[in-house]
């Protein structure tokens, strides 16, 4: 006679039939926004935009400039990628409550909210990032979690970004599109700061503006909202390859590594005394000063070559010619050429952090058809990245300061929770376990405590 054997499952057990019924108050699905709201507030960012940006409105208007950008940094952190997904965001009653608003702005008010926004307006936005910023590596630095708020130099990369647009936007014209050639685009500028990968600075220009068109001005105006003891610097590829702008640094004592870019580039290095790279088989460096013929005093150069392999389809020829990969840079800290070539390659990252911003933060993305609107929401979409990069700062955990901005929205801002009220208190009742469980404690703690 067979035995017969029952199949076990240990891991789960037979579902249940499951009823669904509405009617539950308090819930909300994005719990981590809770302590970014109380962060900012905090920190006086309410307070602060009002004395910076100089925005009148009507005696009966019901909103201002203070709730547009309160709104649209809160929704892009929470992932909105159109005007409608920033009024989504807040229809969370749980969210819009503990925030103190008793009604929200449609999308159409807040889209004719930010149309009143003009140039002068944008530079106020441009003023108000870097008085956060101020505000917050002060906070950092007096909290030990952080002191990039009392180096004396620090690494300012520096560089520019494509945005293909659909549509008649103002602003939106023909120019280097590598992704799409020959669509409309806009061509922001921005410069990070290498420790706390935050953006500084960032500039919404029109399509067809050259990578360093604007970039002395756009130099001073960064220089001016560091303290004068601060020394960057500027790392940049060959975009960035301006005489003026050298010149800028030089005067101020700061420093710069930027790829060159000259038209006989190859024949002036062919010429160089060029040296073995320890270590490095097929890596050769060079040294040199030299004065472009548009500059006022020579600088010096840092030069590697990589030796090619020969092109098979290559046609013979009677003698061996040796090919190689040339990679100069105009450079004024004490670096050899291999230091300062691994040092530029460093700057990648910065590419990283852009892409970041854009794809996850939706910057140069949520636009209307004014250009100095689309700026303001560029500016609102700068705040937005910043307040995930000074949190994660404030906090002083290392994994969180790792973290891209979607994975904190993944897992820290995403997460379900309930709102009661009861003896005189709010509370925000959280699932019992969490995947990051110390990583929600440290954001907890940088919001609220």
């Amino acid at each position: 006679m067979k035995k017969k054997y029952s199949k076990t499952r240990s891991s789960r057990t037979s579902p249940s039939k499951v009823h669904i019924q509405n009617g539950a108050k308090g819930l909300t699905a994005q719990a981590g926004l809770i302590p970014v709201v109380k962060f900012l507030q905090k920190h006086g960012f309410n307070s602060l935009i009002g004395s910076t940006i100089k925005h009148e409105r009507g005696a009966t208007a019901l909103y201002d400039a203070v709730d547009a950008i309160f709104l649209s940094t809160i929704g892009m952190i929470a992932g909105a990628r159109a005007m409608s997904g920033i009024i989504t965001v807040w229809a969370d009653s749980v969210l819009a409550r503990v925030a103190g608003w008793v009604c929200i702005p449609d999308e159409t008010t807040l889209g004719r909210l930010m149309r009143t926004f003009h140039q002068r307006h944008i530079n106020e936005m441009e003023t108000l990032v870097h008085q956060m910023r101020e505000r917050l590596w002060q906070f950092a630095l007096r909290t030990g979690k952080n002191n990039v708020g009392a180096m004396s130099c620090f690494t300012v990369d520096c560089d520019s970004t494509v945005k293909t647009v659909y549509g008649q936007q103002q602003g939106a014209a023909k120019g280097y599109n590598p992704h799409k050639k020959g669509a409309l685009s806009y061509h922001p500028l921005l410069a990070f700061c290498s420790v706390t990968k935050e953006i500084m600075q960032g500039w919404f220009r029109c399509g067809d503006a050259y990578t360093s068109n604007g970039i002395v001005e756009f130099t001073k105006q960064l220089l001016a909202h560091l303290p004068h003891t601060t020394r960057i610097l500027f790392r940049g590829d060959s975009g960035f390859f301006v005489g003026a702008l050298l010149d800028l640094l030089d005067a101020g004592g700061h420093g710069y590594l930027i790829k060159v870019k000259l038209k006989n580039l190859t024949e002036l290095l062919i010429g160089q005394n060029w040296n073995p790279i320890p270590g490095r088989p097929g890596w050769e460096q060079c040294e040199f000063w030299h004065q472009c013929g548009f500059w006022k005093q020579a600088r010096r150069f840092a030069s590697v070559r990589q030796e090619c392999e020969p092109d098979p389809k290559a046609k013979p020829t009677l003698f061996e010619m040796q090919n190689y990969d040339y990679f100069c840079y105009v450079v004024s800290e004490d670096l050899d050429p291999w230091s300062s070539h691994k040092s530029y390659g460093k700057r990648a990252t910065c590419e990283t952090w852009i892409e970041e911003a854009k794809n996850q933060m939706a910057l140069a993305h949520i636009k209307t058809d004014d250009f100095w609107a689309n700026s303001a929401l560029f500016q609102c979409a700068i705040l937005a990245y910043n307040t995930m990069r000074w949190m994660a700062m404030c906090s002083g955990d290392q994994l969180l300061q790792r973290w891209e901005p979607a994975t904190v929205r993944t897992f820290l801002i995403r997460l379900a929770a309930k709102f009661v009220i009861g003896s005189r208190q709010q509370k925000l009742i959280i699932p019992e376990h969490i995947l990051y469980q110390k990583q929600w404690d440290c954001w907890v703690d940088v919001g609220l405590c």
